[in-house]
């Protein structure tokens, strides 16, 4: 990591206010999302690292919230927003050294749980078959760690006596930052598709329900017919909305 240029130079003379919505808005979310690190860890209590920047634009989060940036992240970030340095607040964790998954082969059951729950897809794997870190793509978010049913998830250190960006470069950061945007376009295209699938079974059932249904009395029918009708034009106003 180069020390003299972490991330893109802050505007002079910057304001602790939150600036209005608009382009302005917009780059400084973006600026402040550069100077994180993209462990997607959720530690700083928003759901990603964007999420984390947006608050702290709009003035509803602190910048002390991040442990995988540690000090030098809340120096960053507080030479974005103009306020001052602070310490990391210990309700969201500590600085400490980066960690790293490894999966217990002997326990791994292939519930593929912990691939679901990573957020830059760095655990291969299919169902009942054993899963696999990839090592140089894992943020140590610890997110699989609590979705394991079998505890077969370990955390070990590799950059022992480095935190924060001291353990993890520019390069690495951008790398996942990049899989996390590829990872929420995999999973918002199979939820589409899986709704897709649902409607489709829905419509086909509408279509052939005095075939597919066990009822024989005409006005039942119709009110089964009319629940599936409801629930094809909820699932249409949703997925338009």
């Amino acid at each position: 990591m180069n020390p003299e240029a972490p991330f893109p130079p802050a505007p002079s003379a910057p304001s602790t206010e939150a600036p209005a919505q608009g382009a302005a808005f917009d780059e400084l979310v973006e600026r402040l999302n550069l100077a994180l690190p993209q462990t997607q860890c959720t530690r700083c209590g928003y759901p990603d690292c964007h999420s984390y920047a947006h608050a702290i634009a709009r003035g509803e989060a602190a910048i002390n919230q991040c442990p995988p940036g540690g000090a030098e992240g809340i120096a960053r970030l507080a030479a974005l927003t103009g306020r001052p340095a602070q310490p990391l607040n210990p309700e969201h964790g500590v600085e400490g050294p980066r960690q790293l998954a490894v999966i217990d082969e002997a326990w791994c059951i292939g519930c593929t749980l912990c691939i679901k729950a990573c957020p830059v897809d760095a655990i291969v794997g299919s169902n009942k078959q054993m899963h696999v870190v990839i090592d140089a793509d894992c943020t140590g978010c610890e997110l699989c760690i609590p979705v394991c049913p079998v505890d077969c998830i370990s955390l070990t250190e590799v950059t022992p006596g480095r935190g924060g960006w001291a353990a993890w470069s520019d390069a690495q950061a951008a790398r996942a930052r990049e899989r996390y945007r590829w990872h929420e376009i995999r999973v918002e295209r199979a939820q589409r598709e899986h709704d897709a699938r649902l409607e489709a079974k829905a419509e086909h059932k509408l279509a052939h329900l005095e075939e597919a249904s066990r009822l024989t009395d005409p006005g039942q029918l119709d009110r089964k017919r009319a629940v599936i009708a409801a629930a094809l034009a909820r699932a249409r106003a949703k997925r338009g909305a």
